[in-house]
């Protein structure tokens, strides 16, 4: 296949006042004509820093680019001078960013963004240029473009706003398009729809693709071929089928192993253990090791080479060299193949245990909870309304949906964080909302707790650990000073971390580490109910798979109680024993979770889970997408839809008519 470009031993570092940072150390690969080279890796593996290289766009101070090739129809990108770079970037090699929002000008509307490619490239006339970004705007799937080529970034949704990018990044035909994480700001659905459009746009155009991304679902979904990236090198490099199913180094091994599958159940996720080297001296020797299980003694004093297993799979562990003893990767970590989509998709995971709910405690019960907010001019967001389910004993409730859906809201106004503006929430048989004597109000704040999505805001800066975890014992006055003491030190042993942290501030911590602290402090006033709000969408996916163990252990040992909130579909089936979907501020649909995923029934469900990308190349590429007619669905109903049982334990909002389609309470 022809090469379009070559990175040879490519090393970026950057001077700061404390030392140089290595943050790229030899990065070597090829990107052949019309394919898709996805590189992944945790944060701070470096994969980011070396896709901003291949374009020149490290900032110069403090960065800089002391060795390595980059090379581009013979030409060295990294000798260039920043000119010539100008004429490169857009209109040879294009790059899409993370965030669209700030990708694009505000103050600029889309037409004249995408036009600046064509005037300053291309040469065109203003009314050519107008002509052809039209044109770019229909192919991105921007409808009624030539109304909308006017309007400005805020008039346009997420999604949208990404299929804005891709169309600046297209401008000008290039050759290679770099994406940097192009779909992590996106709801899964829109997340489907852009990958989509990016396969589509390479097969009319023959462009190659460098896919940056943490999510191995995205990467089995859009990859020809995958670089593994780790403490700025590349360990393991192959075809995507290779890495999936036949991986070899314990980095892989982890990263694989610390996703969920749609049939992972009750086993623990295989976590990596530990956190990336610091940069400003990497270790000797292999810089895995001292996280790796299967470490050898020769990886704490030699670097391993890149050994070959294949003409197109290399990996650098010295398990490959032929003196190592042969240990294979665990079950977890390797892919089996299947025959399509159908058939992964009927595969019975293995069930979890049986709970009667009929015997069981009702610990949290909602009932036609409404959460509205007065915009002003009349207009009001109904943000969650009138959503009824009810939350047992020691179960995990997961809570999903797309942005915007009401999970978030729906948490809080359980927690009293806002005042509900109709229905009521009962804990333990007592309303949450409501007039209540100082006494009441410290028995629910302790017995209710939370768990906020960004551990790095959700954490006072200026306390230390100790205080931020005790401030709970304070308020309630539960704890003596060598109570609190202790009691410090056993939470954050229970969590993970060493009693030695007490005394350190936030911003010592990784980010993985700060959940961990941030659990700490829930469970210091022993709470009966946790509600987790998207408690590991801010964590890498090895560090997901850490808190998730954790989050299971806690229930088990203390017979906790958790509403998880989440977006990511695969892992709230994987924690939870029961799911409720939520669209437009409702509840759609409720089962169990594994009923959830073998029988989906509402549309909305269907499309949710046909939209997310699982670490598995087969069932990608035969999976079927099921589109969400949003407004065919709103407006095709001819009475309410309410929550019905179609089948014991399974509720799907829906008319009488739909009702009887759907099984009306018979065994579907």
């Amino acid at each position: 296949m022809e090469k379009v470009l070559e990175v040879k031993d490519l090393h970026v570092s950057f001077d700061t006042y404390a030392g140089e940072v290595k943050a790229v150390r030899g990065v070597s690969f090829d990107l052949h004509k019309g394919e898709t080279l996805a590189i992944v890796g945790e944060s701070g593996s470096g994969k980011s820093v070396t896709s901003q290289a291949l374009m020149r766009l490290i900032p110069s101070p403090p960065g800089r680019i002391p060795k390595g090739q980059v090379l581009f129809e013979g030409r060295d990108l990294v000798t260039l001078s920043e000119k010539e770079m100008q004429d490169v970037r857009g209109r040879d090699i294009s790059m899409i960013f993370q965030d669209p929002m700030t990708s694009l000008n505000p103050t600029m509307t889309i037409g004249n963004q995408i036009m600046e490619s064509f005037i300053k490239h291309q040469k065109l006339s203003r009314s050519e240029a107008r002509t052809r970004a039209v044109e770019l705007l229909e192919l991105v799937g921007i409808p009624f473009a030539k109304e909308r080529v006017d309007q400005y970034p805020h008039q346009f949704s997420g999604g949208m706003r990404q299929r804005i990018v891709i169309a600046i990044a297209l401008a000008c035909n290039p050759k290679v398009i770099i994406a940097d994480e192009p779909t992590t700001a996106l709801d899964v659905s829109i997340q489907a729809q852009i990958l989509e459009l990016l396969k589509d746009i390479q097969k009319k155009m023959g462009t190659s693709i460098i896919f940056i991304t943490h999510d191995l679902g995205v990467v089995a979904n859009m990859a020809d071929r995958v670089a593994v990236m780790y403490a700025g090198k590349i360990v393991e490099i192959g075809k995507v089928d290779e890495i999936f199913y036949d991986p070899k180094h314990p980095y892989t091994w982890g990263l694989l192993g610390s996703m969920p599958s749609l049939d992972t159940d009750d086993e623990e996720l295989m976590s990596i253990p530990g956190s990336p080297p610091d940069m400003f001296k990497p270790p000797v020797g292999d810089a895995f090791a001292a996280r790796n299980p299967y470490a050898l003694k020769v990886d704490l004093e030699y670097e391993p080479p890149m050994f070959k297993i294949s003409d197109t799979h290399y990996a650098a562990t010295w398990l490959l060299h032929e003196m190592a003893p042969q240990i294979d990767p665990p079950a977890s970590a390797v892919r089996r193949k299947t025959a399509s989509a159908e058939a992964k998709k009927v595969e019975s995971p293995r069930p979890k245990a049986t709970i009667s709910y009929d015997q069981r405690e009702k610990i949290v019960e909602v009932r036609n909870l409404k959460q509205h907010f007065d915009l002003g001019g009349g207009q009001v967001l109904k943000a969650v309304d009138g959503i009824t389910f009810d939350i047992y004993k020691g179960e995990i409730f997961g809570l999903v949906g797309e942005s915007g859906c009401g999970k978030s809201t729906t948490g809080r106004t359980i927690l009293r964080l806002y005042d509900a503006t109709d229905g009521e929430v009962l804990f333990k048989g007592k309303n949450v909302h409501g007039k209540k004597s100082g006494e009441e109000k410290k028995w629910l704040n302790r017995k209710i707790q939370m768990i906020f999505q960004d551990p790095y805001s959700s954490l006072n800066p200026r306390l230390t650990v100790s205080d931020i975890i005790a401030e709970g014992l304070d308020i309630h006055k539960l704890a003596t000073k060598e109570q609190r003491i202790a009691k410090v030190h056993e939470l954050l042993e229970t969590v993970g971390l060493n009693r030695e942290h007490a005394n350190r501030y936030p911003h010592e911590f990784s980010g993985g580490q700060r959940q961990r602290i941030g659990i700490a402090r829930a469970l210091a006033v022993d709470p009966e109910f946790i509600i987790a709000d998207e408690p590991i969408s801010a964590l890498d996916v090895s560090i997901q798979a850490q808190v998730i163990n954790l989050l299971k252990r806690l229930q088990k040992e203390k017979g906790l109680t958790y509403l998880f909130i989440a977006h990511d579909l695969s892992m709230v089936k994987y924690i939870s024993d029961r799911i409720g979907v939520m669209y437009r501020g409702r509840i759609v649909e409720l089962a169990e979770s594994n009923r959830l995923y073998e029988n989906p029934i509402h549309p909305y469900t269907k499309s949710l889970l046909s939209a997310i990308p699982l670490p598995d190349p087969d069932y990608e590429r035969n999976r079927k997408r099921i589109v969400f007619d949003d407004q065919e669905y709103l407006q095709n109903q001819d009475e309410e839809r309410v929550l019905r049982e179609i089948e014991p334990g399974h509720y799907v909002a829906c008319t009488q008519k739909e009702f009887e389609r759907y099984g009306g309470g018979v065994l579907v």
